[in-house]
């Protein structure tokens, strides 16, 4: 690399505030568009009379695409020469699609009928993922690479988490609207007129950070692949390969693993609650049970902001990055065994008991989790040379794309198998108990798991520290190299990369506790 290239991988520490909101604001709508869609899928099942094979199919399918595109996105982010750097136009491009496609793939009609509607559906759905695939994986990689500090990268994220987290707090009320007769005819009508506001006001968030957000032009850089047709073989094996690396990484397999975990272990009983406040606290009358779905969301939302993420944030500043997540996740554990006690019919105030503890889960998950995927992607660069933050943001998110895919398979074959009828005004004999059971046991299981697939993880505050020191000398090694040809180097040869195998460069000095 030359001296130009060592500058495009050497972020500032801090982050000005206003950037911070800025990359904050994409975040909105980075969960708006998921947390939307959540709400609105109910209406395929509760409105146009999809059964829950078909729902599960059209969770499925769409993220499924995403094995193959979000990891080419990752590279093609992470190696394009632009006068905007490599991620802002990915980002402005994929916004705009993703918004104009949420508007369209929801203009559904009951006459049309479950096959053309199904098809319909699916089709545009597709193209949906495609733009968020091409919007989201810059715009996480983007993150990564904002900050070269271990705790300012947790409060770059504790902002961004704060600021999205309220897609959660607005969208559980999209439920109250969708089926307001008052407002619309039926659930189809008002999730076609509601469609429109959702997809435009997400397209607009999500632009935020690709016109607000500094990045460097990379017109010039020379270490980044060459993107053109004649180049297509290289690039395709340098891709592979690339894959293949962050793979091979074991604090980011642990990572991946462990969010998969935890994430859609919640996301296969998350419309449940819908279902569990409808037909058990309110005996299968959605009109009696007026706003309490919407109430449960934003309830737990608002706790996720004003609980949840300052305590994370201070947490992770004291007590270190793992210890954090583990605490948190333990939290939440408890609140989803007290769900089971809470969903109490003629008492619906008392599901709010377990939310502040609940809300330790998810909001916990993602604080954590993003921060510690730009430690790893320091790591990375020591063990290879390169820096591949679009390439760790694409296998990170498409484990969280693929494992909802998952999850929406699980709750329809949940639903199957324990019969219960989203339709129906009346459930068979233990349906409602099954999925009231689903809804504690599944997140606990998970978070279980998570925990101790979590428990080799050794990137600590100290290794961190040395790892971001290892690269400054040798970039500053580099740089001096560059600047002066003949003289080399005051430490000699700059090696491209250290041995495959994570920390064999600093293990040496590594410190024998660990986080």
């Amino acid at each position: 690399m030359n001296a130009k290239d060592l500058a495009q991988h050497s972020p500032r520490a801090f982050v000005p505030f206003g950037q911070k909101v800025a990359y904050g604001i994409g975040m909105l709508g980075n969960q708006m568009f998921p947390a939307a869609l959540g709400v609105f899928m109910v209406v395929l099942v509760k409105g146009l009379g999809f059964n829950p094979l078909l729902w599960g199919i059209l969770f499925f399918v769409p993220r499924l695409v995403d094995a193959i595109t979000d990891p080419v996105m990752g590279f093609i982010s992470d190696n394009t020469r632009s006068r905007w750097g490599r991620r802002r136009p990915y980002i402005f491009v994929g916004a705009i699609i993703t918004g104009i496609t949420f508007v369209v793939m929801w203009q559904l009609y009951p006459e049309n009928g479950i096959t053309y509607n199904f098809s319909y559906f699916l089709g545009l759905s597709l193209v949906f993922y495609l733009g968020l695939t091409i919007f989201a994986t810059p715009y996480v990689a983007m993150g990564y690479e904002m900050s070269s500090d271990f705790h300012e990268r947790t409060r770059l994220m504790a902002v961004a988490q704060w600021i999205g987290q309220w897609a959660w707090v607005i969208c559980p009320w999209f439920w109250v609207l969708i089926y307001d007769p008052d407002l619309y005819g039926s659930a189809a009508a008002g999730a076609r007129s509601l469609a429109v506001w959702v997809g435009l006001s997400c397209m607009g968030l999500a632009l935020v950070p690709a016109i607000f957000c500094r990045s460097r032009p990379t017109n010039d850089a020379e270490h980044l692949q060459e993107l053109s047709r004649q180049n297509l073989r290289a690039a395709t094996g340098r891709f592979v390969n690339g894959i293949r690396d962050t793979i091979r990484c074991e604090p980011f397999r642990k990572l991946c693993l462990a969010t998969f975990l935890v994430f859609n272990s919640f996301n296969t009983v998350a419309a449940f609650s819908f279902f569990i406040i409808v037909y058990y606290l309110f005996g299968g009358d959605a009109g009696a049970a007026g706003h309490w779905p919407a109430w449960f969301g934003t309830i737990g939302a608002l706790c996720t902001c004003f609980l949840v993420i300052p305590a994370i944030t201070f947490m992770s500043q004291r007590l270190g990055k793992k210890p954090t997540f583990v605490l948190s996740q333990l939290v939440s554990v408890a609140g989803y065994a007290l769900f089971w006690f809470c969903f109490q019919p003629g008492r619906p105030m008392l599901i709010l008991v377990p939310l502040p503890l609940f809300a330790f889960g998810i909001g916990g998950l993602f604080t954590i989790m993003t921060s510690m995927t730009a430690d790893v992607c320091d790591l990375d660069e020591l063990n290879t040379g390169a820096r591949r933050e679009g390439a760790f943001a694409a296998i990170y998110w498409w484990m969280v794309k693929f494992g909802t895919a998952f999850a929406g398979g699980m709750s329809g074959l949940i639903m199957s198998v324990v019969g219960f009828v989203p339709d129906a005004p009346v459930q068979v004999d233990g349906a409602v108990a099954g999925i009231r059971a689903a809804y504690s046991v599944v997140p606990i299981v998970g978070t279980l798991l998570a925990i101790a697939v979590m428990r080799g993880y050794d990137i600590t505050e100290q290794r961190a520290h040395e790892i971001r020191a290892e690269l400054e000398r040798r970039r500053a090694a580099a740089s001096t190299e560059t600047c002066n040809p003949d003289q080399g180097s005051p430490g000699g040869p700059v090696p491209a990369a250290v041995p495959a195998h994570e920390g064999d460069a600093v293990s040496a000095a590594r410190p024998a506790g660990t986080d």
